[in-house]
Formats: C-alpha cells, structure tokens, sequence
C-alpha cells in the first residue's frame, strides 16, 4: 500500500551476494531499465548508475540507460563522462514510455533532488547516505548502512555477481570512492577501504590523471576570485555568496576548498543557478552533522536539503521579486549563523583578517 513501509523489501542489511540474487529475481524478465543519477550529478553518482546497470545487465539480461536531470558542468565532472566514454543524457532525451524499471542511485525517492517523476515509483534505490524517515515504498532499496559512497556499494554489486568491471568502469568506482571520501579521509568505512584497495589494480591511471587535472576555463578562476572576495570570517567559520554561479556543482567546490581554512568548522557557500538557490555545507566538527543540520534550516522552504556527517547541500526555489529573494538569502545565512553561534556578528573580509 502506498505510504507503508514494506520491511521485507529492505535489503541493507542483506550480504552483497544475497542482494544481488533478489535483484535477479525481482526484475529478471524486465525489458528496459531507465536508472536516475541525482541532479547535476557527481562521479560517485555516476559511476554508481554506470555499475548498476552493468550488474543488471549480466544478472538479469537488463539492458539500461543512465540519465540525469540538470547540467554536467563542473570541470573534473566533465572531463570524468568525457574520459571514461560514460553513455549519460539528459532528463529531457528519454521517453518514459520506453522504460518498464526505473532505478535512483546516490539519491532517494522522497529527497526530491532528481527527474524521476513523483507520480512514478522507483524499482530499485541505492544510497549510501541515512535512509529518510518518510514511509519506504520501493520494492528494492538499499539505503545507508556503513559506506562511505554509494559507488563503494556497488562494487560490492559487482563483486557478488562476480562481474570484473572493464578498466573504465573501474577507473570510474574508484574515482567516485575517492571523491566522495576526499582520499579515504571523509566518512570511510572499512568497505570503502576494502572496495578502493581492490578496484585499484584493475583502473587505468592515465585515464584517472585526465579526471583529476583537466583544463579549467577562465570563468572558474573568476568565480573563484569573487568567492574569496565576498567571503566573510566568523569565529570558527567562513561564509560566501558566489552570486549566480555557471554551474551549481562550483557551490559545493567553493566550500569544500574553504573548509580547508586554518581554524574553520563550518564552511557554506550559497549561489543562483535557473531560479533556483544553492547550497553547500561543511563541517569539520565530528559532534555535528551536517545532513541533518540542513535540512532543519531548509525544511520550511521547499526544494531538497540532504547529507550526512560532514558534507550537506541544499537546493531552494527562488521565486518573487528581487526584494523578496534578497530577503530569502539574508533569512537563511541569518539561520545558518545561529547554527553557528555567531548571530550578531558582523564577521570580517577574509582577505583583510588577521593571518
């Protein structure tokens, strides 16, 4: 019944090889599988969409497409479907009607942060991240549990079914376990050591040295000058308005790269894209958790809010005037400063604060 859980069709807590063998039999006999990234997707979002649908092709003679809603536009992002020859489209190229499956990875039904119709329910859903309170109503979900990146899920996937994934497919788990880890820094789990550890003898280095070091164009050292510019200091954390942004993937960029500050607990970012209002949070204080501190601050808002312990991000409409957007931007930095404790202050320039 739709808005009950359905307890027996949660397979977290199931072996590797168990759930690989319910995916045969669940969605052996299907025709056409369509799997959903989140939006504006990220490599372990990616590579996990890339793995399913190998591990659905080998297991149940599945062919897959892989789409995602919003742009590709960071440049390591880019470079990564662009190198590893990842067969993605956009949202807006597929035809529902040709699918009979349809799958979410690194995202969740009722997050919102996907193209994946609400009145169409998702056959299969792998996270990683903390499974929501809302009722789970998909027939496969594997959510949450201890991983670090959804991709390291998934090479568990292709373990179980002993797939051995080509060189691009692997080269592709291994960057999404490193990205989403920052090295097996952030939020690692021991699958996620154990998963990184074997995929490496089986990647292409020369290909994963073309994702790390891309060419970067003029407007990302622009953007870049702008963020240090407007950033402002607080006791313990740093705040920047990046204005209208080339591509929402920069938001969660800039505050990753100023969480790094000597000092610094809390780091967010906040910038436009398409009528919409992004943000990105870090947190270097392991008594916090970013996820759930986003989604309190943003609940009343609408759009999607999500993350876990250390990395959080939002996506807010921006409707109204102006005036009323202003207001809106002032009203959540004003929440986040509270969360902070640093309400009331003024904070200082970065690039004028004392070294």
């Amino acid at each position: 019944m739709p808005g009950e859980a359905n307890t027996e069709l949660t397979v977290a807590s199931l072996s590797a090889k168990e759930k690989v063998a319910r995916l045969k039999r669940s969605f052996k006999g299907r025709k056409r599988g369509l799997l959903l990234t989140h939006d504006n997707p990220d490599p372990d979002s990616l590579a996990s969409a890339a793995a399913l649908g190998a591990v659905l092709q080998h297991q149940c003679a599945l062919p897959c497409d892989i789409a995602y809603g919003g742009i590709i536009g960071r440049a390591e992002n880019a470079a990564f479907v662009r190198v590893l020859e990842l067969d993605v489209k956009p949202f807006n190229d597929v035809h529902l009607a040709d699918y009979d499956l349809f799958g979410l990875v690194d995202t969740q039904q009722s997050v919102g942060n996907h193209a994946l119709p609400s009145d169409l329910r998702a056959d299969i859903v792998i996270d990683h991240h903390p499974m929501r309170d809302e009722p789970l109503e998909n027939p496969f979900a594997d959510l949450g549990g201890d991983y670090g990146a959804t991709s390291t899920l998934l090479t568990e996937y292709a373990r179980a079914a002993k797939l051995e994934p080509d060189p691009r497919l692997a080269t592709a788990l291994y960057y999404g376990i490193k990205a989403d880890t920052r090295d097996l820094e952030r939020q690692t789990q021991e699958h996620d050591v154990e998963c990184y550890l074997w995929l490496f003898p089986r990647i292409d280095r020369g290909l994963l040295a073309q994702i790390e070091h891309p060419t970067l164009p003029l407007r990302y050292f622009r953007l870049y000058h702008a963020a240090i510019e407007k950033a402002r200091l607080f006791p313990g954390a740093l705040i920047t308005d990046l204005g209208d942004v080339y591509t929402p993937d920069m938001v969660a960029e800039v505050a990753e790269r100023l969480s790094f500050l000597e000092g610094a607990k809390w780091s967010l970012a906040h910038g436009s894209f398409r009528s919409h209002l992004f943000l990105s949070l870090r947190v270097n204080d392991r008594r916090m958790n970013a996820g759930r501190l986003i989604r309190e601050i943003c609940s009343d808002l609408g759009g999607s809010a999500g993350g876990h312990g250390s990395m959080a991000g939002a996506r807010l409409p921006l409707t109204g005037t102006r005036k009323q957007r202003a207001t809106l931007r002032q009203e959540i930095v004003r929440r986040f400063k509270v969360a902070f404790g640093v309400e009331g202050e003024r904070g200082v320039s970065l690039l004028s604060a004392e070294p």
